[in-house]
Formats: C-alpha cells, structure tokens, sequence
C-alpha cells in the first residue's frame, strides 16, 4: 500500500493580501506543474478529496458554520470543471451550488446582493456560487448599460460613486455573514487571454462540447482589458482578512484544480469543529439500547 503524497500545497501563496496594492498583471496564470505525471495529479487529487469528504463529515455534524465558496473567473476558466472535480467527494446532501446568470425581471425589483442571499447555505452545509454577486462590479462595470435596467433612482445611478458604493456593501454583507458564523472563500480563476482562445477552439473542434460555447463569449473577449482593470480593482476593494481572495493560475486545469482544493480544506481545516459531545444519560440509553439490539 503506499503512502500519503509529500507534495504540500499553501493557500497562502494564492491569497490576495488587504491595503497590498495588489497588481493582477504580476499574478501568473500558469506556474511550474504541481505533479510530475498524471498519476502522481490524480493521486494527489484524489488525497485531497477523501480529506474534503472527511471534513466534510465533520462540519455537517458540528453544525456551527456555513462554508461559501464563490468562483470567479473569464469564461472557460475552468469554473465548472474545478467545482465537479474538487468537490467530486462532498456529500449531495450537505452541498448546494448555484449558477448565477443574467438577473430575471424579479430579481431586478430588488437590491444586488438579493438574489443570491436567498442562496446563501445554512450552518452545516457548504454553499458554492459559480459566478455570484460580484457579477454586479464585473459585468455591469464593463457593460455599465446594464444599470438602466436595474431601476436605480436618478440620484443612486452615479456612474462616479456607484462601483465603491457597492464594494463597500460587498465588504459589509461578508463581514455581517462572518460575524454570523459564515465563512467565505473566494477565488478567481485566473487565465490568459490566449488559453481561453484554445479553450474556444476545443469548444469548437470537440462535437461533445459545442453547447458549451456561445457567441456572447466572443464578443466579450473584445473587453478583455477592461474586464482585467474591473477584477482587479474588485479584488483589491474586496479581499478582507476575513473574507479572502485567492488568485490561482488556470491555464493549467490540473495544477488550478489542486490549489482549489488545497484553499478549500485549508478553509475547513481552520473551522473550529468537534463531533457533539453525547451526555452521561445518553450515552447509558444508547449501551442500553445495544444491549437490546444484541439479543
């Protein structure tokens, strides 16, 4: 039987640091391989999600936190492919994910943040956000059209203000759900403008894949740079010592799919969590009730 991987993976190195002047530019977007073989990644990978699961476990029965995972990034980032992979583990019943497209008619007669609190997961369980309500300093920040249908007041759609208005309720929202026993990890996905031209092509090329792709995608590589400018004032306005961001390099879908799984037990490692205690009384009626099931 063989052992553990010695390869050690630190959340840290990923993390973008509050009042750090943070520059996306010196982010890479691919780094050396973690694993020298693909048996080696799946072994890894494989550690990392029997970890999870146990974790898991642990933190649906402790029932004291709620775990928020958010997953930012370009299209063909590799969102989707990290939540099914890292995440292959983690029991149905204690996990929801959510997908968060353009808003509904509804969900524009309400505040930005509403549509996806309605989503938020309760004490035990984790909750994981593909795409979430950054979308709202994202999207709308590069397409700023998209506020004349959000039904702001005349005064409240200050082109000037609005963005900082709403990094500081971000920051406040995370901060009330921190302070309530949520805990957020965020992480941006970060690949180059070049390895999402692959990406298309193989959507292309790959019959299978076809339904993944969309014009839209392609018109909105023609905003590359703004949307760059756009994520990384939002991480620099958003990353708290209690709600994070992690920037991890996603040109390589083995090596990002890793680091994300390294970030998330190291979240869930950080939890202060225990198995309920059994009190003298019901500890004496389970022996009792063994005693029974024996005969």
């Amino acid at each position: 039987m063989t052992g553990k991987s010695k390869i050690k993976i630190s959340s840290e190195d990923f993390r973008v640091n509050p009042g750090s002047e943070f520059k996306l530019s010196d982010r890479p977007t691919e780094v050396k391989p973690i694993c020298k073989s693909k048996k080696q990644y799946k072994k890894l990978l494989d550690e990392h999600v029997a970890a999870l699961s146990d974790l898991q476990h642990l933190h649906y029965a402790s029932n004291r936190y709620a775990l928020l995972l958010i997953f930012q990034g370009m299209d063909a980032a590799g969102k989707d492919g990290a939540i099914r992979h890292v995440m292959s583990g983690i029991n149905p019943q204690g996990c929801d994910v959510a997908s968060f497209k353009q808003p509904s008619g509804n969900e524009l007669e309400h505040d930005f943040l509403w549509r996806s609190t309605c989503r938020l997961p309760e004490r035990g369980r984790i909750g994981i956000f593909n795409r979430s309500y950054y979308e709202e300093v994202l999207v709308v920040r590069v397409h700023p059209k998209l506020l004349d249908g959000e039904g702001l007041a005349a005064e409240l759609h200050d082109d000037k203000h609005i963005w900082s208005q709403r990094y500081q309720s971000i920051v406040d929202m995370e901060h009330h759900l921190h302070i309530n026993s949520t805990r957020t990890v965020k992480i941006f996905l970060h690949i180059s403008k070049d390895e999402q031209r692959k990406r298309f092509l193989a959507r292309i090329e790959e019959p299978d894949k076809n339904w993944k792709f969309s014009l839209a995608d392609i018109h909105e590589r023609k905003y590359w740079g703004k949307y760059m400018e756009a994520f990384e004032e939002c991480l620099n306005a958003t990353s708290t010592h209690e709600s994070p961001w992690y920037v991890v390099p996603a040109d390589d879908k083995e090596n990002a799919r890793l680091i994300v799984s390294a970030i998330v037990l190291d979240a869930l490692k950080g939890l202060k969590m225990a198995y309920p205690k059994t009190s003298a009384k019901r500890h004496a009626e389970l022996l009792a009730i063994g005693k029974l099931l024996a005969k």
